[in-house]
C-alpha cells in the first residue's frame, strides 16, 4: 500500500511542486496571461496578467507519476488516456487565446469534436480491453446496477462531456477546481483501494499532483490551471468514475461541477426567455456568491466543505 499508494502521491507533488518555480516565470515571461472580463466581480480585475495554462504543472506530474506504474497497474490506461486527451484539447485551445491571441480559441465545434473523438477511443478502449461493465452501481442500492444496453454508449459520452465541461466552469476563482477536485480524487482513492480495483496510483497521482500546484494556485493565485488543467481533471473524474463503475455517484461527490453547469444553462435559459432578467447575480454560481458579499476564500471553502461531506455521503452509499 505505501508503494501504491503514498508514494505516488509523494512523487506527483514533488514534481508540481518543484516545476511551478520553473514553470510559471516562463508562461510569464510568454506573456501567458489570463484576460479578465470588465463585466466580472470588480475584485477579478487585478487577476489581468496573471499567467495561465497552469495545467501543465499538474498533466506533467500525473503522467510521469502514472508511467511509473502503468505496467502493473492497466487499468490506469484509460484514465490516463481521457485526462491527457482533454487535457491537450485544452491546451490548444488556451494557447490560441493567450500565446496566439486570438481572443475565441478553439471555435465551438472543433472543441467539440476532439471532446467527441477523445471520447469515442475511451469508450471503445474500455470496451474492448478491459473487463469494465458499463453498467453503474446505484447509490444506496447495494449490489444493483443500472444498465442501458446498446444505450451505455451514448449515456457514456453524456456523462463524461457533462462532467469535463461542469469542472471546466468550476475553475474560475483562485484555488477552488483545485480544491474541489483533489477531494473527489482522494474519495476515489479510497474507493479504490477498498474495491481493489487497480487504478489508485493515477487517482494518488493526481491527489499529490493538485497539492502541489495548490502551493501556486492559492489565493492570490500566481498562476491559473487554465482549460488545460481544468478539461484534464474533468476527463479524469469521468474516467476514474467509469473504471469504477460509478459515474452515477459523480452527481452526489461532483455536485458543485453540476451546480456550476446548471447555473449557467438555468442563467442563459431564463435570459432568452424573459428578455434579458437573471435568476443569479452573474453565472457559473460561484460569481453569483461573490456578487453577494462572499470573498473568494469563502466560496473556496464553503464549497470544499460541501465536497466533502458529500464524498463521505457517497462512501455510505456504496
Amino acid at each position: 500500500m505505501r508503494q501504491t499508494v503514498i508514494l505516488p502521491v509523494i512523487i506527483s507533488f514533488a514534481i508540481s511542486a518543484l516545476l511551478g518555480p520553473v514553470v510559471i516565470p516562463f508562461l510569464r515571461r510568454l506573456k501567458v496571461g489570463q484576460t479578465v472580463r470588465d463585466e466580472g466581480p470588480q475584485a477579478h480585475l487585478k487577476k489581468n496578467g496573471t499567467p495561465t495554462m497552469g495545467g501543465i504543472l499538474i498533466m506533467v506530474a500525473v503522467v510521469i507519476t502514472s508511467l511509473l506504474y502503468v505496467r502493473d497497474f492497466p487499468k490506469i490506461i484509460p484514465i490516463l488516456f481521457l485526462t491527457l486527451g482533454f487535457g491537450l484539447i485544452g491546451f490548444v485551445d488556451d494557447y490560441i487565446k493567450v500565446v496566439l491571441k486570438r481572443s475565441m480559441g478553439l471555435r465551438a465545434w472543433q472543441k467539440m469534436l476532439g471532446q467527441l473523438i477523445v471520447t469515442g477511443i475511451f469508450a471503445f478502449y474500455v470496451t474492448n480491453y478491459t473487463d469494465v461493465s458499463l453498467a453503474m452501481k446505484i447509490p444506496f442500492w447495494p449490489n444493483q446496477y443500472l444498465d442501458f444496453g446498446i444505450f451505455n454508449i451514448p449515456v457514456l459520452f453524456f456523462i463524461v462531456i457533462g462532467t469535463v465541461n461542469g469542472t471546466n466552469f468550476t475553475d474560475g476563482l483562485d484555488g477552488l477546481a483545485s480544491s474541489v477536485t483533489v477531494i473527489v480524487a482522494t474519495f476515489f482513492t479510497v474507493v479504490a483501494i477498498g474495491t481493489g480495483s487497480g487504478i489508485e496510483p493515477i487517482t494518488c497521482a493526481v491527489v499529490g499532483a493538485l497539492l502541489g500546484f495548490l502551493l501556486f494556485n492559492v489565493y492570490p493565485a500566481s498562476v491559473f490551471m487554465g482549460d488545460t488543467g481544468s478539461l484534464a481533471l474533468g476527463g479524469f473524474v469521468a474516467a476514474a468514475a467509469y473504471m469504477l463503475q460509478m459515474p452515477l455517484f459523480i452527481a452526489i461527490v461532483g455536485f458543485v461541477y453540476l451546480a456550476e453547469v446548471l447555473s449557467v444553462i438555468l442563467q442563459v435559459s431564463y435570459f432568452k426567455m424573459t428578455g434579458g432578467k437573471r435568476i443569479f447575480k452573474m453565472a457559473p454560481i460561484h460569481h453569483h456568491f461573490e456578487l453577494c458579499g462572499w470573498s473568494e476564500t469563502r466560496v473556496v471553502t464553503v464549497f470544499s466543505i460541501v465536497t466533502t461531506l458529500l464524498c463521505l455521503l457517497a462512501y455510505m452509499g456504496i
